[in-house]
């Protein structure tokens, strides 16, 4: 069993809190093992009677009739009718209780959403759900469950997770990271083809067949050209109507922005790909486009390109994107406004960008993503480092590098960090 105690630990946390607690993420990352395995091993480690946590996994046939959302309220009340007691209730795959017409209709009310409101009243209950579609839970939590929803998002393995699960040295543990990602089951296979397969399977067999069958897409072809130009992209700016003439120069299938553009609503609730917009540091405004896309999993998106493009500074970039994210930052592409003159005098404008602008609270932080930072290329040095350079607040800089050794400050108060340091030591951005 994978230890994953950045999420038990959330979930201890949050017990007997009166709120929702909602587990989302990709599909196979590890939602259920985290919910019904590890959380509940702890919940009996404290005592907690096993007849006093009810269970439910509604993406079990066995269970389908409790995706009716009256059903599964009878189902839970009928298991937790002693107010006397106190219950943990954990149900598995949520979106099950959606019906198509409720997802495909934003003006008719979600009944499963009524339902987690009166579980809401019961006080003999501590109730946790899961679920793999942002546009059914994570995005509602705040209005639908009029404040009393808690979030916790997991995603596939952190490479700290993958490395000390692996039995491998660092570096052995990243190359394998690099190249198949983090998602829990493929540490179970032992060959390359096996977990080449894998992958492959989860994007034909759930991710695609679970996008087309509840949002009936008229297009399936576009959606897996789409993905792949997702996949192929990562850490290039890009916005609908340029994927739109990428697909119809390449492609046979015929599309406009419009259906990108709800085709990749689609890729990121489901979460498959998670969106960074631009961030202009000085005049302090988003841009409405273009956005960069980055793969929720590295190795669902090299295996999804057949094992090509396997660019070592994109794959870097993705694993630091994913990084971040997992330890709850919010995450911009940064860019820095300079005005310059030219030889002749004229003034000219020149956009500079930032890899990361990531957030949390009250801290910020500027960071670069560098994969090959050489020493004796001054030219190189100067052009990663001047945009951090010319930005003049008082947040932390940092320039991580596959080439590096031990961490050090440089003159202009840039810190620069080995990447497997990054990746092992969450505290290493405030040392």
């Amino acid at each position: 069993m994978i230890k994953r105690d950045r999420y038990v630990n959330k979930l201890i946390q949050k017990q007997w809190n009166g709120r929702i607690k909602v587990l989302t993420g990709i599909r196979r990352c590890g939602k259920s093992t985290i919910l019904f395995d590890l959380f509940f091993e702890y919940l009996l480690s404290q005592g907690i009677n096993r007849a006093d946590i009810i269970t439910l996994a509604l993406d079990d046939d066995l269970n389908a009739e409790y995706r009716d959302p009256d059903q599964l309220s009878k189902y839970v009340r009928s298991k937790c009718s002693d107010p006397q007691r106190k219950y943990y209730v954990l149900l598995d795959e949520i979106q099950y209780a959606v019906s198509k017409e409720e997802l495909q209709n934003p003006d008719k009310p979600v009944r499963l959403y009524s339902l987690l409101n009166g579980f809401l009243h019961m006080k003999n209950i501590d109730v946790y759900v899961t679920g793999s579609n942002s546009k059914l839970l994570s995005k509602d939590v705040s209005t639908e469950f009029r404040g009393r929803g808690d979030t916790i998002h997991i995603y596939p393995l952190s490479f700290i997770e993958h490395y000390g699960a692996s039995g491998k040295d660092k570096n052995d543990a990243y190359d394998e990271y690099a190249m198949y990602g983090g998602m829990p089951y493929l540490l179970s296979l032992n060959t390359d083809e096996e977990k080449y397969d894998y992958l492959n399977d989860l994007f034909e067999e759930i991710y695609f067949k679970d996008i087309e069958e509840r949002y009936d897409t008229r297009l399936p072809g576009v959606l897996r050209d789409l993905t792949s130009s997702l996949c192929s992209s990562v850490g290039s700016l890009t916005n609908a109507s340029k994927i739109a003439r990428a697909v119809n120069s390449t492609k046979n299938a015929k599309t406009d922005s419009e259906t990108i553009s709800q085709y990749l609503s689609y890729l990121t609730d489901s979460f498959l790909f998670s969106k960074a917009d631009r961030y202009d540091v000085k005049g302090k405004r988003y841009f409405d486009y273009p956005s960069k896309y980055y793969c929720t999993d590295i190795g669902l998106r090299n295996v999804r390109l057949g094992l090509r493009q396997m660019e070592p500074t994109h794959i870097m970039e993705n694993i630091l994107y994913n990084e971040l994210k997992g330890r709850d930052y919010s995450v911009d592409v940064g860019v820095v406004e300079l005005t310059e003159k030219n030889n002749e005098g004229k003034r000219t404008q020149k956009n500079l960008e930032i890899d990361f602008i990531a957030r949390k609270g009250v801290k910020k932080y500027y960071i670069q993503s560098v994969f090959n930072m050489d020493d004796d290329d001054d030219e190189k040095q100067k052009a990663e480092l001047r945009p951090l350079i010319s930005v003049d607040d008082s947040f932390r800089k940092i320039v991580v590098s596959k080439s590096y050794g031990r961490s050090w400050t440089d003159e202009y108060g840039i810190l620069h960090i080995g990447l497997l340091d990054f990746l092992l030591d969450e505290n290493c951005m405030d040392r």
